[in-house]
């Protein structure tokens, strides 16, 4: 951090040393590849332009993460699928009117429950059909982006 925070101020955006260009927060669990190898720095760039880096806590490294393109595209699918099913529970689901109601539901369901967050869960922790619905057709609409984004380019390097 001394290189890019000075005092008490605010840490300045990281510069390449060698570029100047503004370097990317991907991670300490990142392995850079060589620096000729164009097609792993161009997945690395997919990877990092939909929102997935080399993050943990050092116990069991950054998770999964696609090898190539096709196997990151087919990621994202998987994603959007589970999130088609919540979508398709709240879509069914009657909103529990009574206190046994909802401990019924909390018994049954608390799969689909716990995946919303809580700051959609007022009160008890009951939550509204309408809120959940517009929650998981915003996490869609992210993951459709990334993957319209990623099949607009051209190739599979």
């Amino acid at each position: 951090m001394l290189d890019i925070k000075q005092d008490n101020s605010e840490p300045k955006e990281a510069k390449c040393p060698q570029c100047g260009e503004l370097m990317a927060n991907i991670g300490l669990d990142f392995a850079a590849p060589k620096k000729d190898n164009i097609k792993e720095w161009k997945h690395l760039k997919d990877l990092y332009s939909v929102g997935i880096a080399f993050h943990s806590c050092g116990c069991g490294g950054p998770g999964y993460i696609p090898k190539d393109k096709n196997a990151l595209i087919a990621h994202l699918e998987e994603i959007l699928s589970g999130y088609n099913k919540q979508l398709a529970f709240w879509r069914k689901r009657i909103e529990p009117s009574t206190e046994r109601e909802r401990q019924r539901e909390m018994s049954k369901h608390l799969d689909n429950i716990s995946r919303v967050p809580y700051d959609l869960r007022p009160g008890k922790g009951t939550i509204k059909n309408e809120d959940a619905k517009n929650y998981w057709l915003g996490k869609i609409k992210e993951v459709d982006q990334k993957i319209s984004k990623l099949s607009s380019k051209r190739g599979a390097y």
